[in-house]
């Protein structure tokens, strides 16, 4: 199944979960880990699904804004092998929250540092995951995502600056107007982590 073929929608396959798989809102993040807009979001994304009582999920996806951060795409490459390792969220925490250097000697670096292979990350053996990238920015593009981060909550865009208090508020009336869990597709390949 390729990016045409499947439903679009902001959860798409929902490979990267943090948070509870079930809870009743879905944040959905367009990201570009070079992005500093994107890393400054992290730690709010991450404070909102840690505060909110189960009742908030995030999804991350990846659209990297190659043409403006060179090191987008292999740093994208770089998370999704990881993740084929089972650490998607400890190196996206890595990189987002380390420092900007995102060339292969770093990726490298900071996968060897979480115990990963860190040969697997960078150079032809990344671009095996280059799919799972490609398919996250037709979606985005399909979406009209056109910078970055970009949020749906619930599937409706989220439009202002990524503020605890202004998600937390996108949170509630998403809560009060009963909107249920967002449909994942089906799962291809590994297991979300």
């Amino acid at each position: 199944m390729t990016a045409t073929d499947q439903p679009i929608g902001p959860v798409g396959r929902g490979r990267h979960v943090y948070g509870p798989p079930d809870a009743p809102v879905t944040v959905v993040e367009f990201g570009d880990l070079e992005c500093p807009y994107c890393r400054a979001a992290a730690p709010v994304l991450r404070e909102l699904v840690d505060t909110a009582a189960g009742t908030v999920r995030l999804v991350f996806r990846h659209f990297p804004l190659f043409e403006v951060h060179p090191h987008a795409l292999t740093a994208a490459l770089a998370v999704e092998a990881a993740a084929s390792q089972g650490a998607f969220w400890p190196m996206f925490d890595r990189l987002v929250s380390g420092p900007v250097d995102l060339g292969d000697a770093a990726l490298r670096a900071a996968a060897d540092e979480l115990g990963l292979d860190g040969s697997l990350v960078v150079g032809e053996a990344a671009q095996r995951h280059g799919d799972w990238v490609e398919e996250d920015y037709a979606d985005g593009r399909a979406l009209d995502v056109r910078g970055t981060p970009t949020l749906f909550v619930n599937d409706e865009r989220f439009s202002g600056q990524v503020t605890l208090t202004a998600l937390r508020a996108c949170v509630a009336q998403a809560l009060g107007a009963g909107r249920g869990v967002p449909t994942v597709g089906a799962q291809r390949g590994s297991p979300p982590t």
